[in-house]
């Protein structure tokens, strides 16, 4: 699901939408949303507002459950077909969002891992910020790694700031 006006000051770039969210019309409404707008320190208004934010995942609908129940990862076809189209009408917002690894993949054309990615985020900051996708299957991870809430969010905080109020 996208949610876009042009030009944005921020872009959020992320995997697809889940069922929940789908069925919503509105990219985020769900808990990972809540964590996505807390560690950006923001508020719905400002996360919804279309000509400040833009949410295009790699996929644009939910792909559906693989045999275990997870949500599937987004079919290559939905960015080969729509999201070049979709970046040249949104331009180059001053921050990129890139939450999880097909959207870091796709914008950062490495090879590295979130973990690598999210670990050398001073690489690309101030303009993009790495993150772990903000589902509540991160927690561990956040918590064994400390550095992330400790130096990563206050910088990713500070930048949306600056950003918005520009």
């Amino acid at each position: 699901m996208v949610w876009f006006g042009a030009p944005p000051k921020i872009l959020i770039a992320g995997q697809a939408p889940g069922a929940r969210v789908h069925a919503s019309g509105r990219p985020f409404t769900d808990p990972s949303g809540d964590r996505l707008r807390d560690w950006m320190g923001i508020e719905d208004t400002e996360f919804y507002d279309r000509a400040r934010v833009a949410i295009v995942p790699m996929a644009f609908c939910f792909p559906g459950y693989n045999a275990k129940g997870a949500d599937l990862p987004p079919p290559p076809i939905c960015a080969r077909t729509w999201r070049t189209r979709v970046m040249e009408d949104i331009g180059t917002p001053p921050l990129l969002i890139l939450v999880g690894a097909h959207a870091q993949k796709w914008h950062l054309g490495d090879k590295m891992s979130v973990m690598d990615r999210v670990s050398d985020w001073q690489r690309h900051a101030p303009r993009v910020f790495p993150l772990p996708h903000p589902s509540w299957r991160n927690t561990a991870w956040i918590k064994r790694n400390p550095w992330f809430s400790t130096d990563v969010l206050p910088a990713l905080k500070s930048r949306v700031r600056e950003v918005l109020d520009d």
